[in-house]
This record gives structure tokens, sequence and C-alpha cells, in this order.
């Protein structure tokens, strides 16, 4: 899909002057785009049929303020006379419910996505729908209903600032350090090997008195950036509710089973 040697600034034009609806991308995540310094590109989902053929992919770029942004990238083939269009969408979500509506026939112009039988500007069916594919009826479902949830929730926590600092050696020390026998595994570590930036952050910190001592809990969260564009997490707990009172450092895969850990310590020590 790209060339190796192509540069960010290089993809980046490409990919936004390609885009049918690339004016309706926010201006502030165009403007931060402008200080990209790397990008990594991954096919996210695919779908051909005989009257469709639709592909997703996922589009990552590290900022100079070591912070990224995603584009989300729909290519397919519903232009006129089965011509190849791009949409670029800043939200996954948004490229989802795009995906969605398109529904295996041809219409005049992107963006009137008309079912067989229905006459455009009627918005009446004159005819049964046939040639829908079962998983574009299910995906169309999916992400209506996904939609729906996101007008129904409120906004999430601002996207974090990933550094670019040894990050695959960074994972490395921190699972070798981990003493838990359940700790992340081989699968987990050959991913890691990937991450070029990360982001560390404290979830949880507090003593824990109890048997004439103090033990102390620190939940941390390690994420990582990876070069496919996706990003994995690894949680850290550093305890002192050891039978000496020395320092610990477990690590786990989800934050859930990190807590229950400490909760399991604080009861036992």
């Amino acid at each position: 899909m790209n060339d190796p040697y192509e540069t960010t600034e290089s993809h980046l034009d490409r990919l936004l002057g390609r885009a049918l609806n690339s004016f309706d991308l926010p201006d502030t995540t165009v403007d931060r785009l402008g200080t990209a310094l790397t990008h990594a590109s991954s096919l996210h989902s695919s779908h051909h049929s005989a009257a469709l053929h639709r592909t997703t992919y996922r589009h990552t770029y590290l900022l100079a303020d070591g912070s990224s942004v995603t584009l989300w990238e729909l290519v397919h083939n519903s232009g006129r006379d089965g011509a190849e269009c791009h949409e670029l969408y800043a939200e996954e979500a948004e490229a989802r419910l795009a995906a969605s509506r398109l529904r295996g026939s041809r219409p005049e112009r992107l963006g009137t996505v008309l079912a067989p039988g229905l006459a455009a500007g009627t918005g009446t069916d004159t005819g049964p729908h046939t040639g829908f594919d079962a998983d574009l009826d299910d995906e169309l479902d999916a992400g209506l209903e996904l939609a729906g949830r996101l007008l129904a929730t409120p906004p999430v926590a601002p996207a974090r600032t990933y550094v670019p600092d040894d990050s695959a050696d960074h994972a490395r020390r921190l699972l070798r350090r981990a003493e838990n026998p359940d700790r992340p595994g081989e699968e987990t570590a050959r991913r890691l090997r990937s991450a070029f930036a990360h982001h560390i952050s404290q979830a949880l910190g507090r003593p824990c008195p109890g048997d004439g001592r103090d033990a102390g809990f620190t939940l941390y969260e390690h994420a990582f950036l990876l070069l496919d564009g996706t990003e994995l997490s690894l949680w850290e707990v550093e305890h002192t509710a050891t039978p000496d009172g020395r320092h610990m450092c477990e690590v786990y895969a989800d934050e859930r089973t990190a807590r229950g850990a400490m909760e399991l310590r604080a009861r036992v020590r």
C-alpha cells in the first residue's frame, strides 16, 4: 500500500489530496498533523463481494510534541461506474458508520447511497432489497448502535502524550523486573518489540497500615504506541507488602487484574 521510502509529509499530502471529504476533517486535527514526524499504516478491516469492495486503513502519526493523531481511511468502489473512492475520518466510529452505509449498490454520487429499487429523492422503497450480504446488515446495525452510544456518552479524557524514548527497551526491562508468575508472556513481549513511544501515568497510590507496619501500593499504567498504529498497556503494581518489607514489582496485562492483585496482597500480608 505504501512506499517504504515515502516521507511522512508526502504520505500525508497524498492521503489528504485523494480523500473526497478531507475538507470535513477538523481544522485542529489538520493543523496538528503539520508537525508529524513519522507514521505507521495498517489494514484495519476489509470486505469484498461481487458488488462491493471496501477496505479501511488506520494511519497513525507521531507529532513533534510526543502526542499522536490517527486518521481512518475508507476505500471503496461505490463511485460512478465503480470508481475507487477514498474518504478520511478522525474517529473510528465515523469510519465504521460510513462503511456500514455502503450497501453494495453504486449510487449516482458519493453520499447518496441508494438501495436497489429505491427511487432517488423519494425516500420510498419501490422494490425488494436483493444482493445484500448478511455481514453488512450486521455492521450497519452495529454502526448505528455505536453512534447512539457515542451520543449518549460524555466526552472521554484527552489523548495520551507519547514520548519516543527507547520504548521497546523500557517494555523489556519492565517485564524482566516483574516477579509475579502470571506476568504477560512471550506474545506480549514480542508485540512490544515494535514499541516506538510510550506514556507512563500513575493510576493509584496509597499506604496500607496494619500489623505494626505500613505497606505502600502504587499502580502505574505503561501505555505503548506500536509501529502498526495500535496501543498496548501494561499495568505495574509496586508495593512493599512482602514478609520482609522489601520493594516488589508485579506486572499485569489489564487494570482489573492488577487491582485485584493489590487487594489480595493487602489482605494476606
